[in-house]
């Protein structure tokens, strides 16, 4: 079972990495496939209640590859989890099969949920550097989230999102009516007031030139 797992991991690195040249090197070199047998370890010490020597093993993991995933996330075989540096996975997290996660990304929680506190990522969903998903939604399959997006909220299946907070622009590569997000930008809002507020201010100093013309006729 364990080479069955660590095989869909490398044929995940194979696929997803043109850089990649064969098994032995990925099984070898690769911080994200490492983190990944490590991980599977670590899983294990927590299922059977060694949770002390399980934190163990996650924390010796971090500093060998500079991954963090705790022993209780859920994590499919075929994940590839690219380059790495920085990628924090969190206890109630799921990974499912084909997902690709870019260094710098963050499944973790808002700090204000108990329970299922991290999301669950479906399949064959990217994770772009730098990354911050943050609560217990479910990122639909095949959904791309963008280089430094902050997501707070579900992600729809085939839907890419960005920005901070993210929000969609795509879904299934069609863009869609609004592109902005939820919550108007507080700096566009009052430009726009004081743009108004200068055009009023015009056109009461053109109403005084007019009167003064005329009082100037007279």
């Amino acid at each position: 079972m364990f080479f069955k797992k660590l095989r869909k991991d490398i044929a995940a690195a194979k696929r997803n990495d043109p850089a990649a040249r064969n098994a032995f090197e990925i099984w070898l070199t690769y911080s994200g496939v490492r983190a990944l047998i490590w991980h599977r370890r670590a899983a294990v010490l927590w299922k059977i209640r060694f949770k002390f020597l399980a934190r163990w093993a996650s924390q010796w993991a971090k500093f060998r590859t500079g991954i963090e995933i705790h022993p209780a996330a859920k994590i499919a075989p075929g994940v590839f989890i690219d380059h790495g540096a920085g990628v924090v996975i969190g206890e109630t997290a799921e990974v499912e099969e084909g997902v690709v996660i870019y260094q710098g990304v963050t499944l973790g929680g808002t700090g204000k949920e108990k329970g299922k506190r991290h999301p669950t990522v479906k399949k064959n969903a990217v994770i772009a550097c730098g990354a911050k998903v943050l609560g217990g939604f479910t990122v639909g399959e095949g959904a791309r989230i963008g280089a430094g997006a902050v997501v707070l909220k579900e992600v729809p299946p085939y839907a890419t999102v960005v920005g901070i907070p993210a929000h969609v622009v795509r879904i299934n590569g069609e863009r869609t009516q609004d592109l902005l997000p939820e919550k108007e930008d507080p700096v566009i809002k009052e430009l726009c007031a004081l743009r108004e507020r200068v055009f009023a201010l015009e056109e009461a100093l053109n109403r005084n030139k007019e009167k003064n013309a005329d009082h100037e006729d007279l």
